[in-house]
């Protein structure tokens, strides 16, 4: 064996032998580590929505839009809008639209950037829970608020909109107040029986 292919330490008397990894090993090893550098920049410090997570998140609407026939069309009044505040699956669903297509302006948990903050008692223009429907649809100032009526779902605005109104009182740190506090959103049996109401009203009118 030649000298020179041992090396000049040794290990409890064991002089350890030169044999180098192989070449295809070390550089695949460098690989993964120059592989990992762009993988974490895309997925883990990129834009928001590339995680694993989020994927998944977008999926799962996306087969959620193929349940929509179970519930029919929504209608954006308050008595749809408080009644899927309170149904857990459903507005799931909203908080999935909300961070697919929201969070660039209005934060990951509505905090507010460039877009007010969605989570304090204070709003620009919404008065009643169903103008936040309206907002979406139709947009606010003059564009600074892009209508999204020809880009969702009907279904997939109510179910926005629902989550929007269900982050009011959170306070999240972020923006500050803009606009003027409203009053609290309807309660959901004051919804329900509003809209019950609302519906014998046109019955009997049909009648």
């Amino acid at each position: 064996m030649s000298n020179e292919a041992l090396k000049e330490h040794a290990y409890d008397g064991i002089q350890e032998y030169d044999n180098p990894l192989p070449g295809w090993w070390t550089w695949m090893f460098v690989g993964t580590i120059v592989f990992s550098f762009f993988y974490a920049m895309y997925f883990h410090i990129g834009a928001p929505g590339r995680t694993i997570i989020d994927q998944y998140d977008t999926e799962l609407a996306a087969n959620t839009r193929l349940q929509f026939q179970e519930i029919g069309d929504l209608q954006p009044n308050e008595s749809t809008l408080v009644a899927y505040m309170n149904k857990d699956n459903w507005l799931k669903v909203g908080a999935v639209v909300y961070k697919t297509n929201c969070v660039s302006c209005h934060g990951r948990v509505g905090e507010g950037k460039v877009g007010p903050n969605l989570t304090d008692d204070s709003y620009k223009n919404v008065r009643k829970i169903e103008d936040i429907a309206r907002v979406i649809n139709d947009g606010a100032g003059k564009g600074a608020m892009p209508a999204w009526s020809n880009r969702l779902h009907p279904n997939e605005v109510v179910l926005v909109s629902a989550y929007v109104a269900s982050l009011r009182g959170q306070n999240a740190d972020g923006k500050g107040p803009e606009g003027n506090v409203i009053p609290p959103w309807p309660e959901l049996s004051d919804s329900a029986a509003s809209g019950e109401a609302n519906q014998e009203t046109a019955s009997e009118e049909g009648a």
